[in-house]
């Protein structure tokens, strides 16, 4: 009976404590998960950086490809726009990234602030801005995917577009957009929901911990506030009020009643944030990488059809295709140029027999012998998909990772590898796109769906799970409000 007692009073006090802490972080996450959903961190995304690009024309005197040197493994080139002018954009595995002038082949500058002031103006014009500083990152830019292009030029924007551009040192490309409002929501956004703060580095150990710290204690305290709201509810036997509940008005009653309505869903947001932290590495330990150079295919000469940009422009433009990007690829050693418009919409451009064929996608006898490269182990099962799945499917633009395009149809192939690794290929694209062991099939139902609901037929009804989402959130916000007035209080009562 003593144990029993012990552990009861235990209980308690751990509620008391930890709710005192937890109740302020968690009024915090609610409020700017709330936010997150209309506002979200800054990105550039494909539609944005496409959208800003002019059609390449077929008239311009572009410098030909050659086709006498080989690809060197994982190379890729692409045909965009550079301050309003086109340019070769080449990413390899030895030289990195960088830039050349499509018409003499001119390597461009990235490191010059004026030239990317140009591209910056370029991609709003009409903006008066300046060049504010080249910096390595700041609270805006600790994503990782910008880490090939750093150090970043800093260019402030003045109205209509206040707020910030950045700029890549590697190749002179805009690689994020900040405006001015869009800041000032993150504040009470994703900024307070990550704890930004206290990251200074993309990569930052102790900002990962104290993010992990304070969610093992609001999930301390949620869990114990669950386990003492069901002790001291009556459900057989009221009490001598009548009522269920002890506390017959103000705060602790509230706290108490809607803390039994809506604390599991506290435990289970507190739950999903910690693991999106992936403590300890309990989730990605066994991440398979696929072979992205066995499925383009063994180093090859390029095919001389498609070496000529204006060539391919014009048969794109033949079928009704304003081009603002082309990019230069390779399946099973087939070349192959892969081309977007404005829209991020996608053409594929072969050399057949008869010339230049376009296509809309690639079909599954294109892609599967090569898909069966990816990985050194054997293909257990493949299905193409016409309709998006739990693992693969798009997030609206605000999401974490909506920047992240899910095109259909695609192809799912899982492997019969120790890891259960399922990969899937963006038909439209011929691109590999997603990447899944089994452990992070899991985490995907740990931390997305549980902290976001992201399950397509609620995708399909964003206005719904939206207005939930909210509904459930000012369920928490109730209980974490409640909770931290009465810890005000009883630390008052504990002052001299």
């Amino acid at each position: 009976m003593k144990i029993r007692t012990r552990i009861v009073r235990l209980t308690y006090l751990l509620h008391r404590w930890t709710g005192i802490v937890g109740c302020l972080l968690m009024l915090c996450w609610f409020v700017s998960g709330i936010t997150m959903l209309f506002v979200g961190y800054p990105k550039l995304t494909p539609w944005e950086r496409l959208a800003a690009l002019p059609v390449l024309e077929a008239q311009f005197a572009y410098q030909p490809l050659s086709t006498d040197t080989r690809q060197q493994p994982g190379e890729e080139i692409s045909l965009t726009s550079i301050g309003r002018q086109p340019a070769y954009v080449t990413a390899s595995q030895t030289d990195g990234l960088h830039s050349n002038n499509a018409n003499d082949a001119r390597n461009i500058d990235a490191t010059a602030p004026a030239i990317a002031l140009t591209a910056a103006q370029a991609y709003l014009p009409n903006t008066p801005m300046h060049y504010d500083a080249l910096i390595q990152e700041d609270r805006w830019t600790h994503s990782r995917s910008l880490d090939k292009h750093r150090p970043l030029h800093r260019i402030g924007t003045q109205s209509p577009n206040a707020g910030l551009l950045y700029v890549s040192s590697s190749t002179a490309q805009v690689v994020l957009d900040a405006p001015q409002g869009q800041q000032y929501w993150n504040y009470v956004g994703a900024w307070m929901h990550w704890l930004y703060p206290f990251r200074n580095h993309s990569t930052d150990p102790v900002w990962n911990w104290i993010i992990i710290a304070l969610s093992g204690i609001g999930l301390l305290s949620s869990i114990s506030g669950m386990v003492v709201g069901v002790w001291r509810w009556r459900f057989s036997r009221p009490y001598r009020s009548g009522r269920r509940s002890p506390y017959p008005e103000g705060w602790m009653r509230w706290h108490h009643m809607i803390g039994l309505l809506f604390g599991a869903i506290v435990c289970t947001w507190i739950f999903s944030g910690l693991m999106a932290m992936n403590p300890a590495g309990i989730i990605f330990s066994e991440t398979v990488k696929p072979d992205l150079q066995a499925y383009q295919g063994p180093e090859t000469a390029r095919n001389p059809a498609l070496a000529n940009p204006a060539t391919i422009l014009v048969r794109l433009q033949a079928q009704a295709f304003d081009a603002v990007e082309l990019k230069w690829m390779r399946l099973d050693a087939m070349d192959y140029v892969l081309a977007h418009d404005a829209q991020a919409q996608t053409r594929l451009v072969v050399a057949g027999q008869a010339g230049l064929e376009i296509r809309q996608s690639w079909s599954i006898p294109d892609v599967l012998p090569a898909a069966r490269k990816l990985l050194p182990w054997p293909l257990a099962e493949h299905r193409m998909l016409a309709s998006f799945d739990a693992y693969y499917y798009q997030r609206h633009q605000e999401a974490m990772n909506g920047a992240a395009i899910q095109r259909l149809p695609a192809l799912r192939l899982d492997f019969d590898d120790p890891a259960h690794t399922r990969i899937y290929i963006d038909l439209r694209t011929g691109e590999v796109s997603t990447v899944l062991s089994r452990a992070q099939r899991t985490w995907r139902w740990l931390f997305y769906f549980l902290h976001s609901w992201d399950t397509p037929p609620l995708l399909a009804y964003p206005r719904t799970r939206d207005i939930l989402l909210i509904l459930l959130s000012l369920g928490g916000i109730v209980v974490c409000l409640t909770g931290v007035v009465i810890g005000w209080r009883h630390l008052r009562r504990q002052q001299p």
